[in-house]
């Protein structure tokens, strides 16, 4: 907050800081009215060519910023933390501002960045080397008891190699044996933070390099589903072998991201179904980070792997909140759709995070014809409701 008002008095063009929300990150001030009340405020009385305004605006506002792309790209700060993302363009204003960065760059390329590498180096080459020993035993307690001492052990170490600062809410929902843990989805790193505090069997696809060692290696001390390539675009296959997990209670509770991709942990979008057909009890968790420290969020399209990874370890810290909920059943009255939706709501308003309806697939994807054709019919019901189609 220093840095900043030092720029606002410094900057030759004084800029007015409007505050925002998280949910306000962008340029247009977008009115939250449903379109359905709009619309029939619109039409109470006969139809005036004054009315395709409100669509006008509408398209305006999805070309300009949609709610989906904005998504994908940084949370917009407040305040500068001292770090390169910001919401202004910085530049030189006074000695002593450029001396305080200067100093932030050499504590964290010099300092903190050798010695969160080293803990990095040391946490996964345990994880490799414990689980890969652990894995020789015979199936049993005592084999399933070593399994989770090591990667508790090396989550810990990861964690500190991040600077992690993680507060755990209500840990008397943690999830339990035999059911199936859905989060919000912002980073790689959500699955350390949540296997800090407990155990779980991963869901993933089978890779290649570094991960693909790792993988190896925690699959023969833990159960954890690994897919080919292949099989992971099997529905059937992929539904099948989650049953037969959910299904022994003596497993680990299995860790699913159904929102397919990262968000920038400003908003909760569509939760695929898939995971809410298996059966089982659903036991939801929110993350929360605290932007202020470091940004946690993986824009993949933007950066790799490696670029992203150097980011995290480069920043002040992170700083998240972990809400366990209380565990969720699927209705009877209720559609594997419907019970996604029931539980993402849950997730978006103990994070204080904006549910949106779309689905993170247009990260990299357009939009498919049946989406737009399914719109356009509810704009069609609308018009005809409120009288103004005769």
């Amino acid at each position: 907050q220093w840095a900043t008002i030092r720029l606002q008095k410094g900057a030759k063009t004084p800029q007015l800081q409007v505050p925002r929300t998280p949910t306000t990150n962008g340029i247009i001030e977008r009115d939250e009215t449903p379109m359905e009340k709009e619309i029939a405020l619109l039409h109470r009385a006969d139809f005036e060519f004054s009315h395709i305004f409100y669509f006008c605006r509408k398209g305006f506002e999805a070309i300009v910023e949609d709610e989906v792309t904005q998504r994908f790209s940084s949370e917009e700060l407040l305040s500068w933390n001292l770090l390169t993302r910001t919401n202004v363009n910085f530049h030189y204003i006074s000695l002593r501002l450029t001396v305080v960065w200067v100093i932030g760059v050499i504590v964290r390329y010099c300092f903190l960045l050798p010695l969160r590498f080293t803990l990095a180096a040391i946490g996964i080459t345990s994880m490799i080397v414990g689980t890969t020993v652990v894995g020789q035993l015979p199936n049993g307690s005592v084999k399933n008891y070593l399994s989770e001492v090591v990667h508790l052990t090396c989550s810990r170490i990861l964690i500190r190699a991040l600077s992690g600062t993680i507060h755990y809410h209500n840990r008397e929902n943690r999830p339990q044996k035999g059911g199936i843990c859905v989060a919000n989805h912002t980073s790689p790193i959500d699955a350390i933070i949540l296997t800090n505090d407990g155990c779980y069997a991963m869901v993933g696809q089978v890779h290649g390099g570094l991960m693909g060692v790792i993988q190896r290696a925690t699959v023969k001390a833990c159960p954890h589903v690994w897919f080919e390539r292949s099989e992971i675009k099997d529905r059937h296959l992929v539904t099948k072998r989650l049953r037969e997990h959910v299904a022994d209670k003596s497993k680990l509770p299995i860790l699913i991201f159904p929102e397919g991709t990262c968000i920038n942990n400003t908003s909760v979008m569509m939760f695929k179904k898939g995971s809410f057909e298996i059966g089982g009890t659903i036991y939801p968790v929110a993350i929360k980070y605290d932007p202020q420290f470091g940004d946690a969020f993986w824009n993949s399209s933007k950066y790799n792997i490696v670029s992203y990874l150097l980011r995290i370890m480069t920043s002040w810290a992170i700083v998240c909140n972990v809400w366990y909920l209380p565990p969720m059943v699927r209705k009877e009255d209720e559609d594997a759709v419907q019970f996604a939706n029931r539980v993402r709501s849950a997730i978006a308003h103990q994070g204080g995070l904006t549910e949106l309806p779309w689905d993170g697939g247009l990260k990299r994807a357009k939009v498919k014809d049946t989406f737009k054709e399914e719109q356009q019919k509810n704009y069609s019901k609308m018009l005809v409701r409120n009288g103004s189609v005769g």
